[in-house]
């Protein structure tokens, strides 16, 4: 009797499984994959490498994959018209881009092999806008839609530009049924790396291939892995209405896109500590638990100039070490983190502000993070290098940043 049991428990194994990876296999997966590397003006040593490698990844996940490599502005533009032509009765469309990227007034670009640029009016023009992308890929009606961007790299163009603003912008609206990742977060330079793949997509390429993991999941694993080893925290926005697997994880959890009710694989944690000063405990995931307080902080700003109402939306909208509850900090806040017993260096603010006065273990790249208060048009900043709050016109953004508090459990 127990043999027939074990025989029909482990006939079941099979039929579950079989009827699994049959719905893997039915779901139709399409991705779009560019790396551009031969710039004239800063040429980068890996997204080549990176973009044939998601490739054939990608492939191996049962993705039909357009690869472009080295693109030209014509090239980019017909790889995503193509691109367009082939979502129609797809259920999964991932976009790849590997290369050069640049915000100008707060819409991001992606740059073309050859682009001409020296001014901020040339942008658009000579590069390809992300939103045209995501047009793109909401009007076919996927259910989800995945936007992987490592195009974080320092700009080449930043001497011809009126503003400093490195990195890339929060995207304002994200369509249904997609996410957004970024190898680094809004405002911040990504790391090209010295190895065959930058940082962020070998960590991806490592994690997009571990069964049973949701591709929130593969994000927070690649977080966790590149704010412990190098320092960098990749950083994502969604609208997710379901999971989403690329590989199929246990027998009885469905593979692909699955019913919300599914329970997700428990993923786990890998944050350590990484340094004590006095009541300050700084984590390898880029926060600092402020005991005293019981606030979890940033361990570092948004480091570039940056007026109030970005700020605001970027400490919204900060994921760091997975959280999704940060927020602006207050005046008050700000000045508890204050002591004048600190001499700490902000690197980007000039001569006149070089030392700041709050523990080392959180670094601020200049005096003045904004705080959430508001007077009509006046918002709320606090100074690390007198101790004192003021108000500015939230539009000002000179030597301004964005420092993300959150209440800790």
């Amino acid at each position: 009797m127990r043999d027939i049991r074990t025989l029909s428990i482990f006939l079941i194994f099979i039929l579950l499984s079989l009827t699994t990876f049959l719905h893997a296999a039915t779901e139709q997966r399409i991705a779009l994959v560019i790396g551009n590397s031969s710039y004239e003006a800063s040429p980068l040593r890996n997204p080549v490498n990176d973009a044939t490698d998601m490739a054939v990844s990608l492939k191996n996940l049962g993705f039909t994959v357009i690869l472009r490599t080295n693109a030209t502005k014509i090239d980019m533009g017909e790889a995503v018209e193509d691109f367009g032509k082939r979502l129609e009765g797809v259920d999964v469309v991932l976009f790849y881009y590997a290369g050069h990227g640049v915000q100008v007034n707060q819409v991001n670009y992606l740059i073309p092999v050859g682009a001409k640029i020296s001014e901020e009016t040339d942008v658009e023009h000579e590069a390809i806008a992300v939103w045209r992308v995501l047009a793109t890929m909401n009007n076919a009606k996927s259910r989800v839609n995945i936007v992987i961007l490592d195009a974080c790299r320092e700009n080449p163009y930043l001497q011809g530009f009126r503003s400093a603003t490195k990195g890339l912008a929060v995207i304002s609206k994200v369509p249904p049924g997609t996410i957004i990742s970024y190898s680094t977060g809004p405002g911040y330079v990504a790391i090209d790396g010295k190895e065959r793949n930058s940082p962020y997509t070998a960590a991806l390429l490592q994690y997009m291939n571990k069964p049973g993991l949701t591709v929130e999941d593969v994000f927070k694993e690649v977080r966790h892995k590149l704010s412990n080893e190098t320092g960098q925290i990749p950083w994502e926005q969604s609208a997710l209405e379901g999971n989403f697997f690329f590989v199929p994880g246990e027998v009885g959890k469905a593979v692909g896109l699955v019913q919300t009710e599914a329970v997700a694989p428990t993923v786990t944690s890998t944050v350590v500590e990484t340094g004590k000063d006095g009541p300050f405990i700084a984590y390898s995931d880029g926060t600092v638990l402020d005991k005293r307080t019981n606030l979890m902080w940033a361990a570092k700003d948004n480091g570039a100039s940056i007026n109030w109402q970005d700020a605001n939306r970027y400490c919204e909208t900060y994921r760091g070490g997975g959280y999704n509850n940060w927020r602006m900090p207050t005046q008050d806040e700000l000045a508890k983190l204050y002591d004048a017993s600190y001499k700490g260096y902000a690197q980007d603010c000039g001569s006149q502000y070089d030392w700041v006065k709050l523990t080392n273990l959180i670094h601020i790249s200049c005096c003045c993070p904004w705080a959430w208060q508001t007077r009509g048009s006046m918002a709320a900043k606090f100074n690390f290098k007198d101790g004192f709050g003021g108000w500015l016109n939230q539009s000002e953004n000179n030597y301004y940043r964005a420092l993300p508090v959150r209440n800790a459990k």
